[in-house]
């Protein structure tokens, strides 16, 4: 096995085929590693985070040239220290990893090591690897061979990730529930059906009606103090860029609740590999009394189980609400490798 380096964008296009068919079979399926998703967060280099990164993408091939794994890196300075890290790092993508078949994944880490081994320090000083899910077996994998290369290796735990997976009908998902918040649930639903108006679910998953849903959904973000604050002009159009890549490519959902004609609530989310990945959302307080986000995630439950997806997945966070629905927690960590030579 050999590898390649790819430090600017037309070689990135290349692959971009390889990529997404690789990504299909690899032990990490995240959306947030789709090709699409990956260069529409370099073209805005994280909302602005990260203004002088170098694109440094490790690409393993055997010598027939067949693809065999994908480290999509960059280089950016941090601290001081020359440091290389996930394109998507770190508050973009919620979950990030290397692509690669688990069958090929010791072998291509091994080769990887080996590779930046023999860079000199003025490439890269550190390795860090943020929002690795704590099941990922890129961690004990690369814990097993930085030690065999004598290189330093610390993990961290960054947050929880709660998620809830899809019971087979919206009774068996209440009754799964904690009585006080299954009590809770059905309360909120009652007094939403006795509303004059109809409070319905709409999801937009067609790119004709994306404009409308975009402007709906960041009028939404900003009525909450902290996320008009984080939704800046270059996060608004990382996240519009993300938004419309996701649309283009199929994968993309906009999750409205909807009372009367007005869309009091929404969610971001990414329809993928059977599973609904929650990335963002917004309520309009004016509609509080009917409490639109514990509506809008119970629909999307219920959705969900008349769709087939095995998954609901909240993402990053504690948020309390997110356990009232029964969600799971599961950790995101940051694995970070340091040479002793560099």
């Amino acid at each position: 096995m050999r590898i390649d380096v790819i430090t600017n964008s037309e070689d990135w296009a290349d692959l971009s085929d390889e990529w997404n068919q690789l990504l299909s079979q690899s032990a990490a399926k995240l959306p947030f590693l789709r090709y699409e998703f990956q260069r529409t967060w370099w073209q805005h280099q994280g909302g602005g985070e990260w203004p002088d990164a170098q694109l440094f993408i490790l690409v393993g091939r055997t010598d027939d040239g067949a693809l065999v794994g994908i480290a999509p890196l960059f280089k950016a300075s941090v601290g001081g220290s020359r440091t290389l890290m996930l394109i998507g790092s770190h508050e973009i993508a919620d979950f990030l990893d290397f692509i690669v078949r688990p069958a090929d994944h010791s072998a291509f880490l091994a080769i990887l090591i080996e590779h930046l081994a023999s860079l000199d320090s003025g490439i890269w000083q550190r390795l860090e690897l943020y929002n690795l899910l704590g099941d990922s077996p890129t961690l004990p994998l690369l814990e097993r061979l930085a030690g065999a290369a004598g290189y330093s290796y610390t993990q961290d735990v960054l947050q929880p990730s709660p998620y809830i997976v899809v019971p087979e009908s919206f009774e068996a998902f209440i009754d799964s529930l904690d009585s006080k918040h299954a009590h809770e649930l059905r309360r909120k639903m009652r007094r939403a059906a006795r509303q004059a108006v109809p409070v319905e679910l709409e999801i937009v998953n067609q790119t004709e009606d994306l404009d409308d849903a975009l402007e709906d959904f960041f009028r939404l973000m900003r009525l909450e103090a902290h996320k008009a604050d984080f939704l800046r002009e270059p996060m608004r159009a990382q996240m519009e860029a993300i938004a419309r890549a996701a649309f283009e490519h199929g994968w993309g959902q906009f999750a409205f609740l909807k009372v009367g004609h007005a869309r009091a609530a929404a969610y971001l989310n990414f329809d993928f590999d059977n599973r609904i990945w929650a990335y963002n959302a917004g309520f309009d307080l004016a509609y509080a009394q009917l409490s639109p986000g514990w509506l809008l995630t119970a629909k999307m439950i219920d959705w969900c189980i008349a769709q087939g997806r095995q998954v609901f997945d909240f993402m990053r966070g504690d948020e309390e609400y997110k356990y009232h629905f029964g969600g799971v927690d599961r950790f995101v960590l940051k694995a970070t490798l340091t040479p002793h030579n560099k």
